[in-house]
Parts: structure tokens; C-alpha cells; sequence
């Protein structure tokens, strides 16, 4: 990375501290963490402590947790709150899950820099003691008519897909809350994302890691976006220091085919990119009933700099070919 001198007044004349959004769960703080070391391994000068000021923001998502979040409102409820605080000068970076993260932003707001991706794929989570019976066939240690506490429509739909038997519970709250719902044995098993449980230094507690191809992961799994102002120019010339080209390619795709598929939160979708040996991006995406009636998946391959067209053509394709009644609002 290069060194770069820190925004002394940045677009809204605020200058230092610089206040840093994020919500307040261990993951999020941890991830805020990460992206500050990253800022000050670039920029000495903001090595002080006092350079930075972070503020816990409360969003609807966190507010709420014994309903779907589809009840509450759809697309953007980790994010709404964090938003406002920016449009409002009362934060000057926001430090999001870019899974989380809408694909239409709120005007004068930009999506500024994309992280390294941790691994973004799912895990399985079975109570103690309990170990998969077949590393190829992860699923085949869950009991008939398992519960599996979840509430991704996402991963439901796939679980039902390959093993329509099994039933669900909603399981909502931070990674350490659902661990404990599974250690307490509450539930048969659950799912998350290994890279939280790695961000946390809780890998092992995942029982199998699933692969891309067992359960397609969310769109922009495992990547940290930080979202600023658009007119902060400075602030922009600063975060691309640390920006991750890999990240930033792979992200612009599969955001590209979420906005194509445009599916509420009720509609199961995944979307994994990832970069081949030649060079060439690899992305796949997934559409689904959350039922496991139907679920349909395909992948296509292009250059790096066909990002973004790759992931909108392969959504119009997934998206007329299933059903009308999977996207209904």
C-alpha cells in the first residue's frame, strides 16, 4: 500500500476528529476495527487516537428481532439509520457488511471502497458433539424433520432444496446469540457466514464450511464497503488507498446481478464471483422459492473490466426464466 496524507478539511469543513459509523454489534465493531488499522497503516498521521471518533448507530434490523426482516420493512434495514447520520454531517464514513448494503443508494451517498474479501462462504453449526457424517454430504448428519434455526430466505431455500424434510425457526440477533441458541441445543443446527465467525476468531466453531456450489452464498458475502458522501472528495482520494481491486471487482458484479433481479427480501437469491487463474471473472447466481419448489443457478465467465454487464445480462437471464410469483413485492 502507498502512504497518503490524510484530508485535513474535507467537503463539509469538519476537518478532525473524523467520525466513523458502524452498528454496535461485535462483528460490526470488529470490522471497524479493521478498516481504521487499514487507514492508519496507509496514513501515518492518523495513527493518534484521537483522530478518529466512532459512532454506534442503532438501526431498524438490530431494533427489531423476533420478526422477518421482510415484516419490517424489506431492503436497507441495516443501513437506513447510518445513512441519515451521514447525510446529516453527524458521521463523515459509515463501515458497512456489503451484503447488507442496498444496491440503489440514497442520493449523495456513495459507496467509496470495498475491503478484502474474507471467505465468503456459509457454515454449517450443529450442537456440540455432533460432527458431519460425510464432509461430501454435510447435510445428511441433520435427523429427519431437523430444525434448523435461520433467517435467510436464502439459505432456507437451498437447505429445502437438497432436503425437503427439514423444518425452520426463525433465528435472528449477533453471531453469538445464535451460537448459543445451538450450543443450548434449542435447535438442531444453524447457518453463518464463516467470515464472521473468522472476523470474530470463532472459525471453529463452524461444524463444516459449506462450498459455494453446497450453498451459494450471499451477494457480496464476506466484503466490508465503506459508504461516504459523494461530494467528500477527500475523503474519497483517501479510502482508495485501501480499496481492494479484487473485492471491487467481484462486488461490482454480484451487486450488478442483485439489482437486475431486483428481488424484495422475501425472494431467495445468491450471487458468488470470484476471479479464475486466467484472470477472467467467474459469477454465479442463484434464484430460488424459499420453499425448495423450485431453484434455478447458472454461471458465466468474462473479463474483469465486464464486471458489472456480467452481472446484469446473468440476472435478466435468471430472472426471465423463473417464475413471475418468485419476485412479487
Amino acid at each position: 500500500m502507498k502512504t497518503v496524507t490524510p484530508p485535513h478539511v474535507p467537503a463539509h469543513g469538519h476537518g478532525l476528529p473524523l467520525k466513523v459509523g458502524t452498528r454496535g454489534s461485535p462483528l460490526a465493531r470488529q470490522q471497524t476495527a479493521t478498516f481504521l488499522a487499514l487507514l492508519r497503516a496507509v496514513c501515518p498521521m492518523l495513527g493518534r487516537s484521537e483522530v478518529f471518533d466512532e459512532h454506534i448507530i442503532t438501526t431498524t434490523g438490530d431494533a427489531v428481532q423476533n420478526r422477518p426482516l421482510a415484516e419490517i420493512g424489506g431492503k436497507g434495514l441495516f443501513a437506513k439509520e447510518i445513512h441519515e447520520a451521514l447525510e446529516a454531517g453527524r458521521i463523515d464514513f459509515a463501515v458497512h457488511s456489503l451484503k447488507d448494503l442496498e444496491t440503489t443508494l440514497p442520493e449523495g451517498i456513495a459507496l467509496a471502497c470495498t475491503l478484502k474479501r474474507e471467505d465468503a462462504r456459509d457454515a454449517l453449526i450443529l450442537p456440540p458433539g455432533m460432527a458431519p457424517r460425510d464432509p461430501a454430504d454435510p447435510y445428511a448428519t441433520l435427523s429427519d424433520g431437523a430444525n434448523i434455526g435461520s433467517a435467510s430466505v436464502r439459505r432456507q431455500a437451498q437447505l429445502k432444496y437438497a432436503r425437503p424434510d427439514l423444518k425452520f425457526s426463525l433465528l435472528r440477533g449477533n453471531v453469538g446469540t445464535r451460537l448459543a441458541k445451538i450450543e443450548a441445543r434449542e435447535l438442531d443446527a444453524t447457518l453463518l457466514a464463516y467470515a464472521g465467525l473468522r472476523r470474530l476468531g470463532l472459525g471453529d466453531r463452524a461444524s463444516v464450511v459449506l462450498s459455494a456450489e453446497q450453498m451459494v452464498p450471499a451477494a457480496c458475502q464476506g466484503i466490508v464497503g465503506i459508504t461516504v458522501r459523494t461530494a467528500d472528495k477527500s475523503l474519497h482520494e483517501l479510502l482508495a488507498a485501501i480499496e481492494d481491486p479484487e473485492a471491487k471487482a467481484v462486488s461490482t458484479a454480484e451487486r450488478a446481478l442483485l439489482a437486475a433481479l431486483d428481488g424484495s427480501c422475501r425472494t431467495p437469491i445468491g450471487g458468488y464471483a470470484r476471479l479464475l487463474p486466467d484472470g477472467t471473472l467467474h459469477l454465479t447466481g442463484l434464484v430460488a422459492r424459499t420453499d425448495g419448489t423450485f431453484l434455478l443457478k447458472r454461471g458465466t465467465t468474462g473479463l474483469i473490466q465486464d464486471a458489472e454487464a456480467m452481472g446484469r445480462e446473468l440476472g435478466r437471464e435468471l430472472k426471465a426464466d423463473s417464475p413471475e410469483d418468485i419476485f412479487a413485492p
